[in-house]
């Protein structure tokens, strides 16, 4: 089978590289020459684990291609799936302006039956209001089929989740469309896949639903830490005794200082402004954004509250991106922490293993000095804080931290390391919904 990806980003990426290495011969198509002239080199634009290997030996088996040219992505290919980006508004709805400028595009090339696919996430309805522009900008006639399959991609372990997912999800309105991409996922089979048939409409709301829940589950957890900073109990055997309960499930009730990144925050908005359209508040989703951006103003105030002052202080950041094993910064924790100590004066050493200072500085203030590792972030600070529970920070030579810094004032806003050890270590350790001593 052949198929075109419409949009190179990290979905249409991803998605690409790994069908091509179940043997699809596979056309990414991306407007950014800058960008197609990095991948057709096997370069990719941002870090994923593994990524870069599996694009450069499907580029080299002659899997995968890239284009600038929608007619090279849409003439041959049996599928052709969207992967643009659907950014939010200032009202926290989806942008459809991409998607709907590649369907018209799509259109124009169309001279025998596909199936459109939208594997970017977009409101309910999307899929309807698709197939009506696309037969409004036909210039041949033709058949053609738009059908939904949401991704659920992990950053940071993307190529797994493509491989072998908890369920695939495929909304279609009729059995031609549902056949196309059920013999397209094929390989899944074999691993005895979970497979959700359903409509378009459905198929749309499941990605919003299970990104709201877990967003959910998130801020339930962090809200639940901090009664435990209030009555002395301990969050992670409160997280322990609520996720062995095969109703709850232990994943995604880690405390911090927030969820961030391209998926929650976005489609958290997203759903609540579907819902508002439709008149219907949706008060749990609601609550759950509410205590995600209460969360990250908490850890400033901990901050503050702990050290006094923090003008002409020197704190070190430990860890950027939203989470580990990528570079994602968008609506990371750490971005709103570093501004808000920076606005009352605090100098930041910063430091993440994958983050580069160029890529940093488009979401940070101007200031910050970025450090080579650690320990060159910790020299002089009157405070480290840990915001990314980096593998690299999770066994820190704390004799040489402490020695470098003017105080031992240790922020562990992932609670990576265990109380009495800090403790023992010298440090003043302040965690979060843990006793403290």
């Amino acid at each position: 089978m052949r198929i075109g990806i419409i949009g190179s980003g990290y979905v249409g990426l991803v998605t690409g590289a790994c069908f091509a290495e179940y043997g699809v011969h596979v056309v990414c198509m991306d407007r950014d020459e800058k960008k197609i002239k990095s991948l057709k080199a096997g370069k990719v634009p941002f870090f994923e684990p593994g990524l870069d290997d599996l694009v450069a030996k499907n580029i080299k088996k002659g899997r995968l291609q890239f284009t600038s040219r929608m007619a090279d992505a849409v003439n041959s290919s049996q599928v052709v799936f969207i992967a643009v980006g659907t950014p939010p508004r200032g009202d926290g709805s989806a942008d459809l302006g991409y998607v709907e400028e590649v369907a018209r595009e799509i259109a124009a090339h169309l001279d025998n039956y596909k199936v459109i696919v939208t594997k970017s996430t977009v409101p309910v309805g999307t899929g309807s209001k698709l197939k009506k522009l696309i037969s409004a900008h036909l210039k041949h006639e033709t058949s053609f089929d738009v059908a939904s399959n949401p991704e659920f991609l992990r950053e940071g372990s993307a190529i797994e989740d493509f491989m072998r997912p908890n369920r695939v999800v495929i909304g279609a309105d009729n059995g031609r469309a549902e056949a196309v991409l059920m013999d397209l996922y094929r390989p899944l089979y074999l691993i005895e896949t979970p497979f959700v048939r359903t409509t378009i409409e459905t198929a749309e709301l499941i990605k919003y639903a299970s990104n709201s829940f877990l967003a959910v589950k998130i801020s339930f957890i962090n809200e639940m830490a901090r009664l435990c900073e209030l009555i002395g109990a301990d969050v992670h055997m409160v997280a322990k005794g609520m996720g062995l309960d095969g109703r709850i499930g232990a994943k995604f009730l880690h405390p911090g200082p927030g969820f961030g990144g391209s998926c929650f925050p976005k489609d958290t908005r997203a759903l609540l402004n579907l819902a508002k359209e439709h008149g219907l508040d949706l008060e749990i989703v609601g609550a759950a954004v509410d205590v995600n951006e209460s969360q990250k103003s908490l850890m400033i105030r901990k901050i503050k509250k702990t050290l006094g002052p923090v003008k002409g202080r020197t704190i070190a950041v430990l860890g950027l991106s939203f989470k580990p094993n990528t570079d994602d910064m968008r609506e990371a924790p750490s971005a709103r922490i570093i501004s808000g100590l920076m606005e009352d004066g605090a100098h930041i050493r910063a430091y993440d293993p994958i983050v580069t200072a160029a890529h940093a500085s488009q979401f940070l203030p101007k200031g910050v000095f970025y450090a080579e590792n650690p320990y060159d972030a910790a020299k002089g600070a009157d405070a480290a804080v840990l915001v990314t529970e980096w593998n690299e920070f999770r066994n820190l030579e704390l004799p040489e931290l402490k020695k470098l810094m003017k105080s031992p004032n240790f922020f562990d806003l992932r609670n990576v390391y265990e109380v009495h050890k800090m403790l023992e270590a010298g440090f003043a350790y302040y965690s979060v919904g843990r006793p403290s001593r």
